[in-house]
């Protein structure tokens, strides 16, 4: 089939790459031309690893192609998807859909056959029926229908769950779009992966809801952690005791510095702007994004305790600036609260991280940019341990508090333990949900 996709973003760029791969004709558009130049150029504009091969391997075929022209992208598309950004809109938390529109005015001013127009894009409930009403009064006269695909891919294995997702979710119109859709995710569906086929405001629901019941877990299990650290329990030990049972599941209850990235912080505020306007007050997903904020804070805590309760000309090394490991993004990451205020306190901020410095340079000024974290901790007062990379799980401990001037970890994701750290040298170790260890002669 032939396919249009309307941006080359994180969901645009991965869904356009992984239909070419299906054997579909695909075209993805952008206006950017920086962003079209480097795609023609074999360049993928952001990091997800395995994407680069993937994208050379169907360009070199003849099924994926880059363009800034969108008459030629749709011209005979079966489909054309609308994959671009819907940021939070300032002062009020809703999903700010300008974009949304901009692309289905574009299409309704363009398109002349048949085609269904799919949008990708994480959107309020009610936002496709406002496409259809949009394009209709555009082009009273274009054949075409309306579906909500929302996607789900986790940064750093995007590719995994577009080839081999857990449920694909199509919300339609009309038994012809469900149609379309249905052929185009045809090799999912001949490898019994579930697509699941919704009206509209179901889809667009089932997003929001998808991503706030995770996020309430990760924030339950940092809930959860901070009081095992008041009674002396281990979170690890806890969060592997509840997630044996199969009604709760071990995925999400690892306890960390709160979460951020492109979906959770955005989606959640999302969702309980939605309930606001309907008069259906979303308090457990409120309280989610109260309760987060609240989590980063407490790591600056844990921070300041350990620098004796002053970052002011302390040497701070930060290990991981990324929202997760396996992604250059670096949007609501916790460093983005945590860097500027240990800068604002007159510490000197060393940072180390295998992908974050393209975005992080612009985000955290002030800082100091080191390769390798071996480096990074030369005669520093502390270590924290923010992003949890491969390359920080195997460390040598010894080898870090060895080139430190005062040895002490926080380790915001729990790689190592107090006791790895004690016999390492350091004299200070704190870290999520477990018992703080420090000499008394600090």
């Amino acid at each position: 089939m032939k396919i249009a996709m309307i941006g080359t973003g994180y969901v645009g760029l991965v869904s356009g790459i992984c239909f070419s791969d299906f054997g579909h004709e695909v075209t993805c558009v952008d206006k950017d031309d920086r962003k079209i130049t480097k795609l023609n150029n074999g360049e993928v504009p952001i990091f997800e690893p395995g994407l680069d091969a993937l994208m050379a391997k169907n360009v070199a075929s003849g099924r994926l192609t880059f363009t800034k022209d969108l008459a030629t992208a749709i011209d005979g598309a079966d489909a054309v998807f609308i994959a671009v950004g819907t940021p939070t809109r300032r002062g009020d938390g809703h999903a700010d859909i300008t974009y949304v529109m901009d692309a289905a005015q574009d299409i309704a001013n363009l398109a002349t056959g048949y085609l269904v127009i799919v949008t990708k894009s994480t959107v309020p409930v009610g936002t496709n029926r406002q496409v259809k009403q949009a394009v209709s009064k555009a082009n009273p006269k274009l054949d075409f229908n309306i579906a909500s695909n929302p996607e789900f891919l986790r940064e750093g294995a995007a590719i995994d769950d577009f080839m081999r997702p857990n449920r694909v979710i199509v919300g339609v119109d009309s038994e012809r779009a469900g149609r379309v859709l249905s052929d185009i995710y045809r090799p999912l569906y001949l490898r019994d992966f579930p697509v699941l086929i919704t009206d509209l405001e179901s889809a667009e629901m089932i997003k929001y809801a998808a991503n706030a019941f995770l996020a309430t877990k990760i924030t339950f299990i940092n809930e959860i952690a901070n009081l095992c650290e008041k009674v002396g329990a281990d979170i690890k030990q806890v969060s592997m005791g509840i997630g044996m049972d199969d009604r709760i599941g071990n995925k999400f209850l690892h306890a960390g510095p709160g979460y951020g990235g492109s979906c959770f912080p955005k989606d959640t505020k999302a969702l309980a702007r939605i309930g606001q306007e309907h008069a259906v007050p979303m308090q457990i997903t409120e309280t989610v994004i109260k309760v987060n904020e609240e989590v980063k804070r407490r790591m600056i805590d844990k921070l300041f305790h350990l620098c004796d309760d002053s970052f002011n000309r302390k040497i701070i090394t930060i290990l991981g600036v990324t929202f997760k490991p396996n992604t250059d993004d670096m949007r609501d990451a916790p460093s983005l609260t945590i860097v500027p205020l240990l800068v604002g306190s007159g510490a000197e901020v060393r940072v180390c991280d295998p992908q974050g410095r393209r975005e992080g340079e612009g985000l955290l000024p002030g800082v100091n940019w080191l390769e390798d974290p071996y480096s990074a901790v030369q005669n520093a007062d502390l270590v924290v341990l923010l992003t949890e990379w491969n390359e920080f799980r195997g460390l040598d401990l010894k080898r870090l508090a060895n080139r430190m001037k005062t040895p002490k970890m926080a380790d915001l994701r729990n790689i190592y333990s107090a006791k790895d750290a004690k016999m390492a040298g350091f004299i200070s170790y704190d870290s999520i949900g477990r018992e703080l260890f420090e000499t008394t002669n600090k």
